[in-house]
């Protein structure tokens, strides 16, 4: 027993020195310091002049002795893996992985047919991530990647920021590298990106880029229509805000005194579809319980409430009927159509499902609209209660 029980002891001590110098020595082989390494957080792809496709990357900087927080490179590529030499030649420290935050793309860029396979190596890398925030750039991609303010963070942190703040408020969406991957391969829907500009030495998001089934760039939505968007997706939240100029209300001097803002309280939002004479039938109904936030005309809301809720309707109604209008012209389905009726028309859809746009594109819709005002505001106009 005494002999076993020392043999035991020795085989684990064995064990630990070994492990022990393992340890020691992957330690002390892999040890990196902070300063020494370069993580990319922001690539931006774009087209220049001479329809030659460029690359940038912006790494933060750890030192506290340089000023400038982060260092940006670009240069011309095949590939974005065949780039990988190039930018480790151009950074002074070893780049360790693609921790990317946003991904920036040129609109020339999305313009032109095959861009997307340039993404490949980022979803068939393992060690690149795939949260990063998609964002289509108005304009040259050098001109954000390469834009400084004193009263703003680093542009990948920045960016990121912005559109994750913006997206909670429906202004735009949220769109990451792995559900616009999901979104280009899915038959029943295409792809709707962030999109951004920089306009008199600010960055400012201007609504949604809407792509076609091949990923092309076909139309954008502006910020209210972006919140129309989400509440046909079935993504309304309570605290959206929507503003529209009441019919017959004067619009005097520079002021627009003919607007009435309001938030989303609770919101419903149904979609059934059906399909007869050859072609899809979609209708939407939704329901909205509404809070006044800002009125600029003298109106008696007490004593007509009903008559300003029907107005509301009439005006939320066109402007869902427009942007309908305006994918169905461009045969694209951001909202994503295509699901249901794929869900409940799936024969009907096997027939359509390559080219799903142009189906759409013949398809009718009905909407309607309810709206009831739930209040009127902490404190009303003298006019909401005389």
């Amino acid at each position: 027993m005494r002999l076993s029980s020392l043999k035991a002891a020795v085989r684990c001590g064995i064990v630990l020195i070994l492990l022990s110098g393992f340890l020691t020595s992957a330690c002390s082989t892999d040890k990196l310091d902070l300063e020494n390494a370069s993580v990319p957080l922001a690539l931006g792809l774009d087209l220049d002049e001479n329809q030659k496709i460029h690359y940038y990357l912006s790494t933060p900087v750890f030192n506290h002795d340089i000023k400038k927080k982060s260092k940006e490179i670009d240069a011309e590529f095949l590939s974005l893996r065949q780039s990988r030499k190039d930018q480790d030649s151009m950074v002074s420290g070893s780049i360790q992985g693609r921790n990317y935050q946003v991904l920036l793309i040129g609109r020339k860029l999305i313009e032109t047919e095959g861009w997307f396979q340039m993404l490949d190596v980022i979803y068939r890398d393992p060690r690149n991530t795939v949260t990063d925030r998609v964002i289509v750039v108005q304009g040259p991609v050098s001109d954000v990647i390469y834009f400084r303010a004193d009263d703003q963070p680093p542009i990948s942190v920045f960016l990121r920021s912005l559109i994750d703040s913006k997206s909670k408020n429906a202004e735009t969406v949220r769109t990451t590298a792995q559900e616009l991957h999901r979104q280009y391969f899915d038959r029943a829907l295409t792809p709707a990106v962030s999109e951004i500009k920089l306009e008199e030495g600010r960055v400012k998001v201007t609504g949604t880029a809407l792509l076609s089934h091949l990923g092309l760039y076909r139309t954008s939505l502006g910020r209210q229509e972006t919140a129309l968007l989400e509440i046909l997706q079935g993504n309304g939240r309570p605290g959206l805000m929507l503003s529209y100029a009441i019919p017959g209300e004067k619009k005097t001097g520079p002021f627009a005194t003919d607007r009435l803002s309001f938030t989303l309280g609770v919101i419903k939002t149904k979609i059934k579809s059906s399909y007869s004479n050859d072609k899809f039938h979609f209708q939407i109904k939704i329901k909205a319980i509404v809070n006044v936030m800002e009125e600029l005309f003298p109106y008696n809301m007490l004593s007509q409430e009903y008559h300003l809720e029907r107005q509301v309707e009439q005006q939320m109604k066109g402007q869902i009927e427009s942007m309908l209008s305006k994918i169905q012209r461009q045969q694209i389905d951001p909202v994503g159509f295509g699901l249901y009726a794929r869900a409940y028309q799936h024969d009907e859809f096997k027939k359509v499902q390559n080219d799903w746009g142009k189906a759409l594109a013949k398809a009718d819709f009905d909407v309607k609209v309810s709206i009831k005002i739930g209040t009127m505001g902490a404190i009303s106009n003298v006019s909401d209660i005389n």
